[in-house]
């Protein structure tokens, strides 16, 4: 609720790209951290979660006191500010109503919308070769014959270039206003490395060339796919449940990844790979529907009257559902 639809996409991808910042700094510090095995009577992975997680923790603790939720309850904002940043969000998306509780009608009316769900499955798609690539990038790094340092440090590049490639589609899907080609392309990268990985078993530089098209298009995609969807529900009721209902489904692919690559699979990983590319085809065509459903009902409303006699606070409550409302492509 601070930015225009067309503003968001480089703010989303920043905040889901910290996922590959932290895979390529990871790979360097559990490098480092794994020189550290025995100290204080610890081993090595033991310190590797110590350190990490308490710089999370304390991180996670200084934002809470620090970032506010709304522009209406930010205290380094001046009450000028405040009036033109909710003026310019709701020339762009309407009333939040933020300022009223969420009924538990409200999410069963939201429910009602069978949008919410491709939302879900659209995140659920790319969630599971999502974590089986965080789960397992070593483990795949590793049966190309590299030590274990060798590994860790062969596994940063290309989390870095995922990092580069999301920041690029960020900057051309909000400089079009466009976020439909910019999941379906990113898809089709991923797809292209996961099928090399599946097909190819004996040339060991191409195959890791294809991580990079793994984590390039996986984690670009992401985080269109909930820009797009999460900037597309108008109001603050709607934005949500739907935010809320979108990562909780689609982490449940968390549980599929964590089963996909198995040591019995090892060195060539073909239930893995293959598992990677359905869910993939699952997103991709959950992300076709969505932009019919979308496209369609634009088109709808542009033909309709929109002097349906509905009140201010009536177009609020509707959200995006609202005739006046149009969606983002």
């Amino acid at each position: 609720m601070w930015y225009k639809r067309s503003e968001a996409q480089k703010r989303y991808s920043f905040f889901f790209s910290s996922t590959t910042l932290a895979g390529a700094f990871g790979g360097l510090l559990a490098a480092a951290i794994g020189k550290m095995e025995g100290v204080r009577g610890y081993s090595a992975w033991r310190w590797i979660f110590i350190l990490e997680g308490l710089l999370t923790c304390v991180v996670a603790m200084f934002f809470f006191f620090v970032i506010p939720d709304f522009p209406e309850e930010s205290k380094w904002l001046n009450e000028e500010e405040r009036s033109y940043i909710k003026a310019r969000l709701q020339a762009d998306q309407g009333r939040s109503a933020a300022e009223r509780k969420i009924r538990f009608r409200d999410v069963v009316t939201i429910f009602k919308d069978y949008k919410i769900f491709l939302g879900g499955f659209m995140y659920f798609g790319l969630i599971v070769p999502a974590y089986s690539y965080a789960f397992f990038a070593p483990g795949i790094i590793s049966t190309y014959g590299y030590s274990p340092i060798g590994t860790q440090l062969h596994s940063v590049p290309p989390w870095a270039a995922a990092f580069g490639f999301a920041m690029l589609i960020a900057w051309a899907s909000d400089k079009t206003k466009h976020r439909f080609l910019f999941t379906i392309v990113p898809i089709c990268i991923s797809i292209t490395g996961f099928s090399i990985l599946l097909t190819v078993n004996n040339n060991h530089n191409l195959q890791y060339g294809a991580l990079f098209l793994v984590t390039m298009g996986t984690y670009s995609a992401m985080p269109v796919i909930v820009c797009w969807f999460n900037m597309n529900l108008g109001g603050h009721h709607r934005r949500a449940v739907g935010t809320a209902w979108q990562v909780g489904f689609g982490n449940i692919g968390g549980i599929i990844a964590t089963y996909s690559f198995l040591l019995r699979d090892s060195p060539r990983f073909k239930p893995g790979y293959s598992i990677c590319i359905g869910f993939i085809c699952l997103s991709a065509f959950s992300c076709c529907l969505y932009f019919a459903a979308v496209f369609t009902q634009n088109r709808n409303r542009d033909k309709a009257p929109t002097d349906l006699g509905l009140t201010e606070f009536e177009k609020t409550e509707k959200g995006d559902m609202s005739p006046d409302y149009r969606y983002q492509l």
